[in-house]
């Protein structure tokens, strides 16, 4: 792992100690004292499960994947040419983006006490504003209607929306129970039939499928594990049943999937929690983040509190004025939507509200994530408890023990694939790893 990590230190941010899920004031660790290291994640394009165990994959390599053996057996060292191929639509992009960045480089610390998992990342953003805008509802001087979407987006592409959309730190983390993900990482999540893959599943075909349309009620492809599919290709369609997915969960054979997001969850100092399994899931409970939508009258269901922050909604010259509002929080930046406050056409209101108090049992663990911005370069602090006492739906951590992680970065107004990843790494509390968490008092 050498040529793929280099140990590097960084500085410490000044940030105030945050408060646990028990309520207990956990301070952060004295990161001046904790090694960083430098993670390379890369652009990876359209590269799936599909393509890795398949013939497109150079140099036969496909049949050691099938083996076995991991991809930093072949590719070590090779993230930045990769990345090149990729973001340059050489290889594995038909929708090339302009100015796609090939690498991004990942500074991870970590640290750990009797109770919790301390994080601390460094990243520099494409842009010289931080991604903390969402698309908006625009009003149109009669309805409200959808405004802004990520860069791969086909109205993005054909210039009739602005490119709109957060930035989001990705932790995906294996106790060794999923087979392969040690080898693999990622690759064994992303699929074809997925949104912005070469070979997008259509509504009408994930409506009828037994287990995604029939079952869980989905109308498209989300990330998913190998295991909870029939065939050797893992296809998108060829689902196990629910029983047999029970199963699979109940002996924890699923990847945590823990994401911090700069306008759903970053103002309210919070990270979602989910996993993956047969989809990408949320764990139990309720996230930090809602719909804007009053489906039923049409129309947002906040709108910026003006006593408070200036303004009852934003123009889009000032989507992204750090100085002005950005997410629409009840109780300190949002109030109820008032229909009659004299409402102009080119008036933004975001899609989604946030509020900390929503967020509830196993989908609220991630309480103590807080990201700032400055200079271009995003610190994000995070902290996990070791045991969030729902293994059912989370890797129960602890001290002498081995895990396999993945990163993933969305900069630059993106989603889905647009990611830049890294290879799988090992993270070890107390034990030999690629990134060795210091233990704190």
């Amino acid at each position: 792992m050498g040529k793929c990590i280099r140990q590097t230190v960084v500085g410490v941010v000044g940030l105030a100690a945050v408060v646990s899920v028990a309520g207990v004031q956990a301070a952060p660790p004295d990161w001046s004292k904790v090694p960083a290291k430098s993670v390379t994640l890369f652009y990876p394009g359209q590269s799936t499960y599909e393509w890795l165990v398949g013939p497109e994959h150079k140099k036969n390599a496909y049949k050691k994947v099938v083996q076995g053996e991991a991809c930093l057996s072949c590719h070590e060292g090779e993230e930045a040419d990769i990345g090149k191929k990729t973001a340059t639509g050489q290889r594995l992009e038909p929708n090339k983006l302009d100015g796609k960045q090939p690498v991004i480089d990942l500074k991870v610390q970590a640290a750990y006490d009797n109770k919790n998992l301390y994080w601390r990342f460094q990243w520099k953003t494409k842009n010289n504003y931080p991604g903390s805008a969402y698309p908006f509802y625009r009003f149109d001087g009669k309805e409200w209607k959808k405004y802004g979407a990520p860069r791969l987006d086909k109205e993005v592409q054909e210039g009739k929306q602005p490119a709109v959309y957060e930035d989001r730190l990705t932790i995906v983390l294996d106790d060794g129970k999923v087979e392969r993900f040690k080898a693999h990482g990622c690759w064994l999540t992303c699929h074809d039939g997925m949104r912005d893959t070469a070979k997008v599943a259509s509504e009408d075909a994930v409506k009828a499928n037994p287990l995604l349309g029939q079952a869980l009620k989905k109308t498209d492809v989300r990330k998913y594990l190998p295991s909870t599919r029939t065939d050797a290709n893992a296809s998108w369609d060829k689902t196990k049943s629910p029983e047999e997915i029970a199963k699979l969960k109940a002996a924890g054979q699923f990847v945590d999937l823990m994401q911090w997001r700069a306008h759903r969850s970053n103002p309210v100092g919070m990270a979602d929690d989910g996993y993956i399994l047969e989809y990408r899931n949320f764990d139990e409970g309720k996230n930090m983040f809602s719909s804007n939508l009053d489906k039923e009258k049409k129309q947002p269901k906040y709108m910026f509190d003006a006593a408070k922050v200036g303004a009852k909604a934003i123009g889009a010259d000032k989507m992204r004025d750090l100085k002005g509002p950005q997410a629409l929080v009840p109780g300190q930046s949002a109030v109820p939507f008032d229909p009659a406050a004299g409402w102009k056409e080119g008036d933004l209101l975001p899609q989604y509200y946030v509020n900390r108090a929503d967020a509830k049992d196993s989908a609220a663990d991630n309480s103590n994530t807080k990201g700032t911005w400055s200079n271009g370069t995003w610190t994000v602090v995070w902290s996990r408890p070791l045991d969030t006492g729902h293994p059912e739906d989370d890797k129960i951590l602890k001290a002498g023990g081995a895990y396999t992680v993945g990163f993933a970065v969305h900069d630059d107004n993106i989603t889905t694939r647009g990611h830049h990843v890294s290879f799988p790494v090992t993270l070890g509390l107390g034990v030999k790893a690629d990134i060795e968490a210091v233990k704190t008092k």
